[in-house]
């Protein structure tokens, strides 16, 4: 449960990475529930496609991201949410869930500006099943061949493999909702979260 605590005490973020399909957005929803504020780095990249009128598909996205990082630097995400989180943080909120931590830059730059405010947490599971997930969901489902691709554009292209790599927490996303709640409450717990 969100706890509210002396002003002067530290903001801890909780900051969530995995590769697509690993259960990112259900363990952040998990917590958001329970009244924890939240900052979002794919929201950065699908607001900056609606203000240049550009749909919403699995390859637009994929494209997008890209370009505008290609274009803007590899920081374009990172620099908003890090703006972000200094609201919250200056609103007097102490615990922070960031949604979707994507680059090794990122992280790098999330590191430098919070020290140990910051607890990496990566949702790992198996490609065969976060394949799945991608496959059923609702709204933005893929195919076997846009999951793959999805997989290797942010290991290769977005450096995803090293925020996985050097992560804090690791939670195995691989059995009931049940379990993994409990995995995540449990992570918050260790963490005083």
């Amino acid at each position: 449960m969100k706890q509210t605590t002396a002003h002067s005490q530290p903001a801890t973020i909780l900051a969530f990475v995995g590769l697509p399909g690993s259960g990112k957005t259900t363990a952040v929803d998990f917590l958001t529930e329970q009244g924890y504020p939240k900052v979002y780095f794919g929201g950065v990249i699908y607001q900056a496609m609606a203000e240049a009128g550009i749909e919403r598909t699995a390859a637009s996205e994929t494209k997008f991201r890209e370009e505008i990082r290609a274009k803007e630097g590899k920081d374009f995400v990172v620099k908003r949410i890090v703006k972000q989180l200094h609201d919250l943080i200056a609103a007097g909120e102490r615990h922070i869930v960031a949604d979707g931590l994507y680059s090794w830059t990122e992280y790098k730059i999330l590191k430098q500006e919070f020290g140990p405010q910051l607890h990496v947490v990566a949702i790992v599971a198996p490609k065969r099943l976060r394949h799945h997930r991608l496959a059923i969901r609702p709204g933005r489902s893929y195919t076997e061949k846009e999951a793959n691709e999805r997989d290797w554009n942010e290991i290769e292209h977005l450096e995803k493999g090293g925020p996985i790599a050097i992560a804090d927490h690791y939670i195995s996303n691989n059995g009931d909702l049940d379990t993994f709640h409990k995995d995540i409450a449990k992570t918050c717990k260790e963490l005083h979260f």
